[in-house]
């Protein structure tokens, strides 16, 4: 499926921050809409995973509502796209906010005891690059989870709730954002993603140990999880 707003290759973050700029207003609204309001219950999960970090980063956190479920010590959140860190920062003004690109992060070797992202390692140009780079900021035995939407193993269960992207999901964004595209493009980015076991398999390519998924909605939504080697290994 064609959509304008993915684009592989080196025009990806261009395309995907123009894309993000577009919802920022409406992104919580839709993804309330479109979830039932389970996206909350979900990230509330990711965070009950992550345990009890004292130094968080929070990846293409968007509106920051998982970077402020956070209660840890320091709780960064990084974005590329302007219009949602300002959102972020005006309803969160204890996180940390700052603008970068999560390919290549503005922080030292081992930062972080867990670093998470909420629907946006599928929106990058190269996610084993981005997996290597969240591997180099945490600290040995830290944690990374990400939650996204995923692939269900069941052929009717992935049809039906691929049809539902397909059609309902974009009528959604063209009522709330004027635009077809904008909500049509989930379904493109994640024909390309390789989702909850794909994204295991890289993960372990990378390095990562005890790494995992948990799935909601049989497979429609996973948490992939793993974790640094731990220095003594």
């Amino acid at each position: 499926m064609d959509n304008p707003f993915y684009k592989p290759g080196a025009a990806r973050a261009t395309q995907v921050n123009r894309l993000f700029a577009t919802i920022a207003r409406r992104y919580d609204r839709l993804n309330d809409l479109m979830s039932l309001g389970l996206h909350r219950r979900w990230k509330r999960r990711l965070v009950q995973l992550a345990g009890q970090p004292r130094d968080v980063l929070d990846l293409c956190c968007g509106t920051g509502d998982i970077a402020g479920l956070f209660t840890a010590r320091r709780v960064v959140g990084v974005d590329f796209t302007e219009e949602m860190l300002q959102i972020a920062a005006a309803r969160t003004p204890r996180v940390t906010w700052i603008r970068a690109d999560a390919l290549r992060l503005p922080f030292a070797d081992a930062s972080f005891d867990a670093v998470t992202v909420g629907y946006g390692l599928r929106n990058l140009a190269n996610i084993e690059h981005g997996l290597r780079e969240v591997y180099r900021v945490l600290r040995p035995g830290g944690i990374f989870l990400s939650l996204d939407f995923g692939k269900p193993e069941s052929k009717l269960w992935r049809w039906c709730y691929f049809t539902f992207l397909r059609t309902t999901v974009p009528v959604m964004g063209r009522a709330f954002c004027g635009d077809w595209h904008a909500y049509s493009y989930i379904l493109t980015s994640l024909e390309n993603y390789p989702a909850q076991r794909g994204v295991q398999h890289l993960m372990e390519q990378c390095g990562y140990t005890d790494c995992g998924f948990e799935e909601s909605w049989d497979g429609a939504m996973a948490i992939n999880f793993g974790r640094k080697k731990p220095a003594n290994q």
